[in-house]
């Protein structure tokens, strides 16, 4: 596994970061032996760093998974707090839930622009101030928002920035591909440590999965990549992918295999897009928000690339 340093932080991350959404109750829904025998292996194959946030509800995976391990690890996580109270908590919670006297990384989740920032910078101030305890190493923000990126780029007191950026540019909001690139550029030109999200699309890359991540390593910006995976297999996959070796074949052929489902997120607000771009009939807008009638859907992802909110996944 190769490793970099996450901008100014002092912070060395391998490249491959473990993505905990997919393994907890939102997506997978693993039990917590299995969700952490998934990070364990990640763990033991050189992966150093890991992602994660208090909506996930995955720091039992993750505390089960890392201790009495040999080396240290990276924990990065996020909360939508506005306040210095709940900022306070949810760092607190996340301290008490993960056993930990520190975390290395600790974001404002989903940041829009400047405007939302702002809007946040109270809670960020807690930040600050638990950076000067030590009780977190480093102060971010995650976004989905080329203005969020550019934005953050400009702030010198925050470290590092968790931006969507993919081969396709799926569920970047108010932008294209090269709009986003320019802005990681820029980010990383001030300072800033950066590692993507999303670099499969959301799971509607699967399909290429080789391509959708080589474009994202290809980018010297990026000190690190978090990719979901529930299984050993995706940790094996990708563990060798990202460390510049062979995957064998057998193994390619095992994940592509692994059964696959369209998750529709709890925040679809039932603009139709999706049906419209759904070739499979599989779609319908059911109580306010789209629906999939799994034995019609073909996993195309066309669907996905739609969704103006991001909240269409394959998993």
């Amino acid at each position: 596994m190769q490793y970099r340093p996450l901008g100014k932080t002092g912070i060395l991350v391998s490249r491959l970061c473990f993505g905990a959404l997919t393994i907890g109750p939102l997506q997978a829904g693993l039990s917590l032996l299995e969700g952490s025998a998934v990070i364990r292996r990640a763990l033991e194959n050189g992966v150093n760093f890991i992602d994660t946030a208090e909506l996930y509800r995955t720091y039992p995976y993750i505390r089960e998974a890392v201790r009495g391990f040999a080396r240290d690890v990276v924990i990065c996580s996020k909360c939508y707090a506005y306040t210095r109270k709940d900022m306070v908590r949810s760092v607190e919670k996340a301290l008490k839930e993960l056993d930990r006297d520190y975390i290395d990384i600790f974001m404002l989740h989903e940041q829009e622009s400047h405007l939302t920032i702002k809007g946040h910078w109270e809670a960020f101030e807690f930040l600050l101030e638990a950076k000067e305890k030590g009780t977190i190493r480093a102060a971010g923000i995650s976004t989905h928002h080329v203005a969020g990126v550019l934005a953050a780029a400009q702030i010198p007191e925050l470290d590092v920035i968790h931006p969507l950026v993919n081969c396709a540019g799926i569920g970047i909001v108010d932008g294209t591909r090269e709009d986003m690139l320019a802005a990681i550029r820029a980010a990383s030109g001030a300072g800033k440590g950066l590692y993507a999200m999303k670099a499969l699309g959301g799971g509607n890359l699967l399909d290429r999965p080789e391509e959708a991540l080589n474009f994202v390593l290809s980018l010297p910006e990026l000190s690190s990549v978090a990719v979901g995976m529930s299984t050993v297999q995706e940790v094996d996959y990708n563990t060798l992918l990202f460390s510049g070796k062979g995957v064998p074949e057998t193994l390619k052929s095992a994940v592509r295999r692994q059964a696959r489902r369209l998750h529709i997120e709890s925040w679809c607000r039932g603009c139709g897009h999706c049906i419209k771009k759904c070739r499979a009939g599989a779609l319908k807008i059911t109580e306010g928000r789209a629906m999939v009638d799994k034995d019609l859907c073909v996993l195309c992802g066309y669907c996905g690339a739609a969704c103006p909110d991001f909240c269409i996944k394959v998993i």
